[in-house]
């Protein structure tokens, strides 16, 4: 058994670096944008930056956070496809959702597992 990391042991990536700016309207959600930098801060134009989206969905529960990549070159491109990005995660999660619920309804419920969760056995 190997043993575990000590965090003096975690090293950043030096190569994979950004620097993160915030946008909102203060009204729908955010978007967030991954600069890619050097080491020394300066911008690298050889990566591409990276945008993504978050809102929140209400549901009867209260908010739902919900978040996803944005396919985009730009702010502007970010902005305007920023619903389509959001419909898309909220389907993945719809999705991941449903089939959580399909594996719990399968799953096979022995006495042991009873027993571990408590239940009474009759």
């Amino acid at each position: 058994m190997s043993e575990p990391e000590k965090l003096s042991d975690v090293k950043m990536d030096m190569a994979n670096l950004y620097r993160e700016e915030a946008y909102t309207d203060l009204k729908t959600g955010g978007i967030r944008r991954l600069v890619p930098v050097k080491l020394d801060g300066s911008e690298d134009t050889s990566r591409k930056p990276i945008f993504s989206g978050h809102t929140q969905l209400m549901s009867p529960h209260g908010p739902l956070p919900l978040q996803g990549a944005i396919e985009a070159k730009t702010l502007e491109d970010a902005v305007l496809k920023f619903p389509q990005a959001m419909e898309d995660a909220m389907n993945k999660m719809i999705e991941e959702a449903q089939q959580y619920q399909r594996e719990q309804a399968n799953k096979i419920i022995t006495p042991a597992d009873l027993k571990k969760e408590g239940g009474l056995i009759i």
